[in-house]
Formats: C-alpha cells, structure tokens, sequence
C-alpha cells in the first residue's frame, strides 16, 4: 500500500521529518536519534511511520514484533526485514540467518546502517519483544550507546502498552533520557467531523462511537448520518467498527479472563466497585473480591479503564467510579459484543435496534468525560482561567449527581468556579424545569457557594432568560 491516500496526522509527519533532518545535518557528537511513539491499539501508529518512511527518500527498516514469540524466532524475522529493506549493507543479513543474542543482532545491524547517509530502523510493538525477554531494555542502552547511536539513524520504537512504552523513559529505567517520546492521539472530535462531514453536535457522538480510530472514520463516508453508518457497518462482518475491538482485547489481555470479565461488567454500565463485584459474582465461577482488586488494578495500569472521583472542597476518594477509557472500546463493550452473535445469524437488523432503543441512554453517559475534558480546554474563554480541573460530582447514594463542577485544582479544590448540568437531547432544551433542579442539586457540594457560577451544556439550547451560562456543540468543538 502506498503513502497517496494517507490523510491528515500532518503535525506528526513534521515531528518526524525534524527529527530525520537533525540526523541529516551531522552535526550532533553523536548523530543517530531515537523516537519513542506510544499510542492506543489501532490508533495509527504504524500506518503513521510506513507512511513517513515512503515519504522520507533513505533507506529504512521496519521490523514488526509479533505477541508471544520466541526471542530467537524475532531475531531471525527482524533479520529477514533487513534483507527486505534497501540498506546497502544489506547483504550483511541473510534469509533464515539465526544470530544468538539480540546484542549481536545489533552489532549487525549497527554495521549494515550507512556511515555517511541517514537511514531509518523501525521496532514496532516493542512491549511484546521486552514481555518475551525482559533483559532487552538493557540491551537496547547498550546497543544504542555503543553502536546505533554513532549511526545517522533515526531509530523508532512504536508501542501500544501505554504504561510500558511510558516506563522505558522512566529515570530508573536503562533507556531513560535517550529516546524523544512521541504520542499519537485518537482523532479529536473536530478532526472526526471534518473528516466526515458533520456539524459539531453529529461530530460528537461520531467520535463516541469512533473513538477517533482513523479506520473506523475512514469507513464513514461524508456526509453519512449515524443511524446510516451503522447500518452499512453492521452489516459488514469484517468492518473494522466490528473486528477493531476483539482485536485490541486480544493483543491487550490474551490470557487475562478475569480482566476481561470485569472490563465487560464496566463496559455494561457497572460504575462501583460493588457494583462490578456482583455482576461479576452472578456467574458460575464468581470472582473472589482480591482477583476483582487486582484486575481493576490491572486495567488502570494499562490506561484501559479511568478512574474517576467526586471533585470539590472535600474529596471522597472511596466515592470512586469506573468508566471506559476509550470511547469506541466503551461503545463496542455496551452493544457490539455481545451483539457478533446477531451479525453471524445475518440479523444485523436486531442489533441496530438494540443500539437504536438505547442508544439516547447510553450516549447522555459516554459523552460527560468528552464534555469536561471540552470544558477543560476552554475554560479561559469562557471567563474561568482559575480552572485546573473539571468533574462530577456525586454522594454515597446517588443522589444528587453533578455533572459538572469546575474548580481550580483537582483533588482538594479550594475554590468551586462553576457547577453544571449536562442535557444532550435531540430535540429538548434545558429548561426552568432542568434549572430549578440544578439550584436544588448544587447546594449539596461541598465547595460550591453563591459565588459559584451555574452552567448548562446542552445539545438544543437553552430556555430563552435563564439566569446562567450556557455551551452548546458549537462551543464545545471550539476545545480542539
């Protein structure tokens, strides 16, 4: 596949194209320069550096780790794509060649890159060649400090462990300061909707079930509504609104069962801890309260899941509720997988009714952490510079819940700019009705006092006179 139809990520092709050129001038005592790329699964990441690589007119390799693999297995792979790449030493390499350590590996590689022209070396999914064998961080140090690094290489690690890629420039770790970290966001909200086509109410709830993907997006044609992007997609078994999230599961946690089952219980609106327990209890091989512990603790880690706590003058840190970090796992967790069953039996037409019947229940949740991380963003122009955080609010039983509260630091907030109501109907505006529930509502937060500003966010607008501020999508999309 060639680099002609790739679209946008243009700020990230510069990134890289400046870092290619600080090689190309030589003019550092050491002239190699390493990438650290992390990223969601599916997020672009490797599609991004192919298509830097095409573009970028030197000799480049690009090796692809594969999850589970034997090291050795590896080593004779990344040595079959040095005999694939157009480097000029290349015959340095041989098809089938067996090198013991990956240290010798290196040695290989450093002595097949050219002296006196830039060249490119790309390891993706280095988290799974460090799972199979651990003693490769160190490895790496040595290799790039000793050998690579007096190479005018460009030497990228790409990897979609978060935590992991995140750790490798920890102080502690051997590859720390060595490497210039580069993170590849999803799509935001705005980039979804010129990509497609839609106004900003419609670019929001595309990116809710997007996720921001470039695949999934690159399947909506412009212009399409949702209800008809749905329709076509569902209707494909293989589209990657369909395979994209067993696919991410499967690479994240392939032998992990309680970890999913509880991502599973999160996906289907379980919120408490409590909560995800007895879901999670009612089966035929409950989960005992430690496994439950330590599978949360291990979605955390790997950034798959968010932990979200009341926000005001007085935290409740055991308060706390679980949600789905990324927007297009949370929709493919509440309707699409339990829904593949349906898409086999060819009646693609059960679960679109499905997603039909709830999807206005589901889709007031899913879009208050998109709402406060716009809210966040754009607080300054709203008249709030003091605010360095953007919450919920919420007591032990539920009741009331604020959707939004602005204050000026998370955690302990001294001050409580602004409180807030979220309504993302179609058709229904916020009114004196939503209003006076809010006055009532907010007078429970701690924090919160005449001087506390009310706000209200909604899809249709708002009741003509009403005494606060209000935001609407069009306001919202301005955030990216």
């Amino acid at each position: 596949m060639t680099s002609s139809g790739f679209v946008g990520r243009s700020a990230e092709l510069a990134q890289l194209d400046a870092l290619l050129g600080t090689v190309r001038t030589g003019r550092r005592d050491l002239p190699g320069v390493a990438v650290l790329l992390r990223g969601r699964r599916r997020v672009g990441k490797s599609r991004l550096v192919q298509v830097f690589c095409e573009r970028a007119g030197v000799p480049s390799v690009f090796f692809q780790a594969t999850q589970g693999a034997k090291p050795a297995a590896e080593r004779t792979v990344f040595a079959a794509s040095v005999v694939d790449s157009e480097l000029p030493s290349r015959d340095l390499f041989t098809d089938g060649m067996v090198l013991p350590t990956w240290i010798s590996l290196f040695r290989q590689l450093a002595a097949a890159l050219p002296d006196d022209t830039a060249s490119i070396v790309v390891i993706d999914e280095l988290p799974w060649l460090i799972e199979s064998d651990p003693a490769l961080e160190g490895v790496l140090q040595t290799a790039w400090d000793t050998m690579l690094a007096r190479k005018p290489v460009l030497f990228v690690l790409i990897g979609s462990d978060l935590a992991m890629m995140e750790r490798l420039d920890d102080y502690r770790r051997p590859f720390h300061q060595r490497g210039t970290v580069m993170v590849l966001p999803a799509l935001n909200p705005a980039e979804v909707g010129s990509m497609i086509g839609l106004r900003a109410a419609d670019a929001i709830d595309a990116h809710l079930v997007t996720g921001g993907l470039p695949l999934i997006c690159q399947e909506w044609n412009p212009g399409q509504s949702l209800e008809e992007f749905l329709a076509t997609s569902l209707a494909n078994p293989t589209s990657a609104l369909l395979v994209s999230g067993e696919r991410s599961l499967a690479a994240e946690f392939p032998a992990q069962l309680q970890a999913r089952t509880v991502l599973a219980a999160i996906g289907n609106g379980e919120r408490t801890w409590s909560g995800v327990r007895a879901r999670t209890s009612s089966g035929i091989a409950p989960i005992a309260a430690s496994s439950l512990t330590n599978a949360l603790r291990l979605l955390e880690t790997k950034r798959v899941i968010s932990t979200d706590t009341p926000l005001s003058t007085k935290p409740s840190e055991k308060d706390r509720r679980y949600r789905i970090a990324d927007p297009y796992l949370r929709f493919y967790l509440a309707f699409l997988q339990a829904g593949l069953p349906l898409v086999e039996r060819g009646r693609t037409d059960l679960l679109l009714r499905r997603v039909q019947r709830s999807w206005t229940a589901w889709r007031g949740r899913a879009v208050e952490p998109l709402i406060r991380k716009a809210l966040l963003r754009i607080a300054p122009e709203l008249g709030w510079p003091e605010v360095e955080a953007v919450g919920g609010w919420w007591n032990r039983q539920n009741n009331p819940e604020i959707d939004i509260v602005g204050a000026d630091r998370d955690g302990a907030a001294t001050r409580i700019l602004f409180a807030g109501s979220i309504k993302w109907h179609v058709v229904k505006p916020f009114d004196h009705h939503d209003h006076a529930a809010l006055i009532r509502d907010t007078a429970a937060v701690p924090g919160v006092d005449r001087a506390t500003a009310l706000l209200a966010v909604s899809r249709s607008g708002v009741t003509p006179d009403l005494p606060l501020r209000s935001v609407g999508p069009d306001d919202l999309i301005t955030a990216w």
